[in-house]
């Protein structure tokens, strides 16, 4: 081969990388969507990584595998009323920044009436479909979600309005709309609470901020884990003992 031709095969070869850096540098960089997530460092520094909070329950204890089975049927019940409180109490803050918002008396008494039957058609039928553990727990749920009870939600409103949630939740289960939500003090409460965080850290349940100020991890480290469901075992054994009567 001349050398000729080896310079000739040298310079293709040449305009060939050539070409082929110009296509890399046609492809520009992009910038990072957070200058803040690049660190700097130089030799001597010390490296600080914020890495996210990790929540750690700690493990249930149950006296028994009956209990254990209580334990789970009162889950089921929260996690049926959840989804409803949440709603329940999306609808009752748009109702309320919609009544503040209307200046007119006239206007806010025919708003609330529209509301009023928007509401009763959505939630009745399901209200009615729930046991009564399901309508507690919906009327605790939904002072954990507003920082209200739902005595104090609708007091302000019309009396249609107050009658819909007497007729369809307290009367219906005997309950009181004046019924608070404390995991503190309220076994009840506790366990509502325990099965929420259980849920949200399995990803189970979507987590919406409750206006209460609670401290459960306070509140786990006095309890340790242990479940409590002697209440609901007196609750069948007294409904076992009202079958065995009417027999």
């Amino acid at each position: 081969m001349s050398i000729m031709d080896n310079q000739l095969k040298q310079i293709i070869i040449f305009l060939l990388f050539f070409q082929v850096l110009i296509g890399f540098s046609q492809k520009k960089d992009s910038l990072p969507l957070n200058l803040e997530d690049y660190i700097l460092i130089e030799r001597g520094d010390t490296l600080t990584i914020e890495l996210d909070e990790i929540t750690i329950l700690p493990k249930l204890k149950f006296k028994s595998s009956n209990d254990a089975r209580y334990y789970y049927w009162f889950r089921s019940k929260v996690f049926k009323a959840y989804p409803y409180a949440i709603l329940a109490t999306e609808r009752l803050d748009s109702i309320n920044t919609r009544i503040k918002r209307i200046k007119k008396k006239r206007k806010k008494k025919k708003y609330i009436r529209v509301a009023q039957k928007y509401l009763e058609e959505e939630f009745t039928d399901q209200l009615k479909k729930m046991t009564r553990t399901e309508g507690r727990v919906l009327i605790k749920l939904i002072h954990r979600q507003t920082g209200e009870t739902v005595f104090n939600n609708i007091k302000e409103l019309r009396s249609g309005w107050k009658a819909f949630w007497y007729n369809t939740t307290a009367n219906l289960f005997k309950l009181s709309l004046k019924t608070e939500y404390n995991p503190e003090k309220v076994n009840e409460d506790y366990l509502i609470e325990t099965v929420l965080q259980q849920a949200f850290l399995k990803g189970e349940l979507v987590q919406k901020p409750s206006r209460l100020d609670v401290d459960f991890s306070q509140i786990l480290s006095q309890k340790k884990g242990q479940v409590n469901v002697e209440e609901y075992k007196r609750m069948f054994a007294k409904m076992r003992k009202k079958k065995k009567s009417k027999k």
